[in-house]
């Protein structure tokens, strides 16, 4: 499967929603397209280089995600917000004359649906927090907080940890094992 790739310094994972503000010619036409055939693009981590400018590296294990919602912002730029459907892995990818990253991807199988456990009900209260406080379009999410594997993909896409940990515990296929190296990183205090 092809699909266009937006490489940027944030995870997000299947589930989860993503603001940005599109102001680069080849992802407004991105968008444009996407909207227009009803199709997805990759989300990947970038591994070196920028969100503007030349094409960077980026890690090959990303979400296929959808525009969700679209709207003019006060700056004049567009806003969409991305929706994360699957994880996906790029095989390949190039860049395209305008700069835009194609990559041949294949979808990977949706990690397994655990309870959320007694002793990680802190963390759901404080997702719980986050979200309200965050407001729209995040307070509106939806989602169920008895189970593990979303309560620790929506942790991991919303605290403040640095990028490179995000990408390793959305590598994680094991939900319980995020949550806990979640825990852990909250004990030592977001380092």
């Amino acid at each position: 499967m092809k699909l266009p790739l937006f490489p940027l310094h944030s995870v997000l994972f299947p589930g989860g929603l993503l603001p940005l503000r599109i102001f680069e010619a080849r992802y407004l036409d991105m968008v444009r397209d996407c909207l227009r055939d009803d199709t997805g693009f990759g989300i990947c981590l970038i591994e070196t280089g920028e969100e503007v400018g030349p094409a960077p590296t980026i890690h090959r294990l990303g979400t296929l995600a959808r525009v969700a919602d679209w709207n003019r912002r006060d700056d004049g730029l567009l806003g969409i917000v991305a929706r994360g459907e699957r994880r996906l892995r790029v095989l390949e990818y190039v860049a395209a004359p305008n700069g835009l990253l194609v990559g041949e991807v294949e979808l990977l199988p949706d990690e397994p649906e655990a309870p959320l456990p007694e002793d990680q009900t802190p963390l759901s209260d404080l997702l719980r927090r986050m979200l309200d406080q965050l407001g729209e379009p995040f307070s509106t999410l939806g989602g169920d907080y008895a189970w593990a594997g979303w309560v620790g993909a929506r942790l991991t896409e919303l605290l403040p940890l640095p990028p490179a940990t995000k990408q390793q515990l959305f590598e994680l296929d094991d939900p319980l094992c995020r949550l806990g190296e979640l825990r852990a990183i909250l004990r030592r205090g977001l380092a």
